[in-house]
């Protein structure tokens, strides 16, 4: 069976305040804070990309798991932001972080990218031994595009999370998971290149809040856990009014839901990493509690994983 072994995140120093993300839009912080719960968000420095991120996160990762990189087997890279259209960056993540010869594969998903990558890398170990999952974004050079959106630009920010899947051992088993995508909603949440991102907000909100609690509960249901015994939540962070959503659908407090929104916003496909790894290390487990992890993006892509503390 496989296991999640660790986790990592990387996020710029740069701090901007709602506050100053708002003037961008002439906006309200007060305003930027009541329709999504961001405080704040990290911005990368100008000479700081996507791979160099995504590296960061990925060293945090294999430090804190004990395993070299060059015992790696397979490199799965998520990011929407990326500088290139091709090569994308998990062939030069790989390489700088000294992983040559094995399989480095671009997951170009938005949001959801990092459970995809989970999922994935959860049935692909028994043929290829470790894998290393990292998503990260650089969404401050996507939301300065001109004409900027305030239900958009407001949103966003930068920072890459990694996790590494075993085969053999781990904090946590992981039990199934369950991933689908409806391209039918693509021009709902769409970037172009060198265009402002389109999103419909009322659509995204309306599918997000269905889809989330439908394929936790398909999950769930499918192995027998009840969601009350569930005591975390590890979502993707989109917004806080969304997590709050999610929770009231499967009838759980929405303090289960861990949320860091607040201090990073959005941070698209890394988010989910990001806040996997926050909670991780500062958080005690308990030997057979179930986890479950979630998220929803673009496309729309969305899933769910249920894990087991070992």
């Amino acid at each position: 069976m496989p296991f999640i072994k660790e986790f990592g995140s990387y996020l710029p120093t740069r701090v901007v305040s709602s506050e100053e993300a708002g003037a961008w839009v002439n906006t309200l912080a007060n305003w930027v804070i009541n329709v999504s719960g961001i405080e704040e968000r990290r911005f990368a420095a100008a000479e700081e990309s996507v791979t160099d991120m995504a590296v960061a996160a990925a060293q945090d990762c294999l430090q804190r798991s004990g395993i070299e990189a060059k015992d790696v087997g397979m490199v799965l890279v998520s990011s929407s932001s990326a500088e290139r259209q091709f090569p994308g960056p998990a062939a030069e993540t790989a390489s700088k972080l000294g992983i040559r010869g094995v399989p480095a594969i671009d997951l170009p998903l938005a949001s959801a990218g990092a459970l995809f990558g989970l999922s994935l890398a959860s049935r692909l170990t028994e043929q290829v031994g470790r894998v290393l999952v990292v998503a990260a974004e650089k969404m401050s050079q996507i939301v300065a595009r001109e004409p900027q959106e305030r239900g958009v630009a407001v949103l966003f920010g930068d920072g890459a999370g990694a996790a590494l899947v075993t085969p053999d051992d781990g904090f946590a088993e992981v039990i199934d998971s369950e991933i689908a995508s409806d391209g039918s909603f693509a021009p709902d949440l769409c970037l172009d290149w060198d265009h402002p991102m389109k999103m419909n907000g009322r659509t995204v909100i309306l599918q997000a809040s269905r889809k989330i609690p439908g394929v936790i509960r398909s999950v769930l249901e499918r192995n027998s856990v009840d969601p009350k015994t569930v005591p975390v939540y590890l979502m993707h962070q989109a917004n806080q009014n969304l997590i709050v959503r999610v929770a009231e659908a499967i009838g759980v407090p929405t303090e289960r839901f861990f949320s860091n929104i607040a201090k990073y916003g959005n941070t698209s496909s890394a988010s989910m990493l990001i806040a996997a790894s926050e909670w991780i290390h500062s958080h005690k487990l308990s030997k057979g509690d179930p986890v479950v992890f979630a998220a929803f993006g673009a496309g729309f892509h969305w899933g769910s994983l249920l894990a087991r503390v070992c």
